[in-house]
């Protein structure tokens, strides 16, 4: 039945044109943004979990850098505590040196000493890196605090978010510890009473000239060779050898410590940038568009298209024909 009320052909052309141009767009956008799934309404659940996972890689830049400052502070006291180690190793030569020599001599080397302190403690009060000192501390009354660098950024299955962290224990690895209230056996490694033992808890200062007494005290710090009046026998100066050996023993265990927690940081941080590439995969296996099947697509809805304007001229054309039947 031909009808001029209704064109049933100019439907069917106008509803396949619209689905064409609806189609065409969406291919553009696609094309456009490089996504196939940009919105939640193109495929809730991939938008969701790529929502997701695009605010955790943020989370674990964050690490990154976290990873990046802490790689710093533990590097800084690394070589701070090498250095310290360095010039402790020549105060154990000088008091070697002692061993035996003349008062004037003893004076002498007293005098170097006394320079390579000074020196172990700037290396200690100068190993900051934003504003973090892990060998020159003050704890007030308290141990010392770890230091803890932001490791990684974890979710669980349950989708529980959570924070690790890389934990250096200050306490045993300070070499000076300048908090008034803090036990004697809180001290740092050069700043605590030692005998030729070990770290003991009260000072026993000795009386210098004198024969060595077990229960006598130094600290790496101060000790002394003379002071201006008395000279160090030689059984003192071998209980200040042992002190010495002592410290460099607790010095190297505080340099390991160092040394493995930022190889561990190392470790983590390359981890980290090879999580973060493999979320950027995941996420664009998820949403991304594969541009060779859109450009494909494009151009085939683009000649859809043309069909389809084509159809429905040719459909409204046939309204038309039915004048010809009142013609005469």
């Amino acid at each position: 039945m031909s009808s001029i009320n209704t064109n049933a052909s100019a439907m069917t052309a106008l509803q396949t044109l619209a689905a064409t141009n609806k189609a065409l767009n969406t291919t553009q956008g696609r094309i456009a943004t490089g996504l196939r799934v940009a919105e939640a309404s193109d495929n809730a659940a991939y938008w969701s979990i790529a929502t997701t996972m695009r605010s955790d890689n943020k989370a674990l830049s964050t690490v990154q850098d976290s990873l990046g400052l802490g790689a710093s502070k533990v590097d800084t006291a690394y070589t701070g505590m090498n250095k310290a180690i360095d010039t402790l190793n020549e105060i154990k030569v000088k008091i070697v040196a002692a061993s035996g020599a003349s008062d004037a001599d003893k004076a002498k080397i007293d005098t170097e000493i006394k320079a390579l302190q000074k020196q172990l403690k700037a290396y200690a009060d100068g190993a900051t890196f934003s504003g973090a000192n892990m060998l020159s501390v003050n704890s007030g009354a308290a141990v010392a605090a770890d230091v803890k660098v932001v490791s990684a950024f974890n979710r669980d299955a349950a989708g529980t978010a959570s924070i690790s962290t890389i934990d250096i224990n200050v306490e045993g690895i300070k070499l000076y510890e300048a908090g008034a209230g803090v036990a004697t056996t809180g001290k740092g490694i050069l700043d605590s009473n030692r005998t030729a033992a070990g770290v003991e808890g009260a000072a026993a200062a000795p009386t210098l000239g004198a024969a060595a007494v077990a229960a006598d005290t130094y600290t790496v710090a101060t000790m002394q060779l003379t002071n201006g009046t008395l000279f160090a026998s030689d059984t003192q100066i071998g209980a200040m050898l042992g002190v010495v050996e002592s410290a460099l023993k607790d010095m190297n265990t505080a340099a390991t410590n160092l040394g493995a927690a930022k190889n561990r940081i190392e470790l983590q941080k390359a981890f980290t940038s090879s999580l973060m590439d493999s979320i950027d995969r995941g996420v664009g296996q998820l949403v991304d568009a594969d541009m060779n099947k859109e450009s494909t697509r494009l151009q085939a809805i683009q000649v859809q298209q043309q069909l389809g304007i084509q159809a429905l001229s040719i459909a409204n054309g046939n309204s038309q024909s039915i004048l010809s039947l009142f013609r005469g």
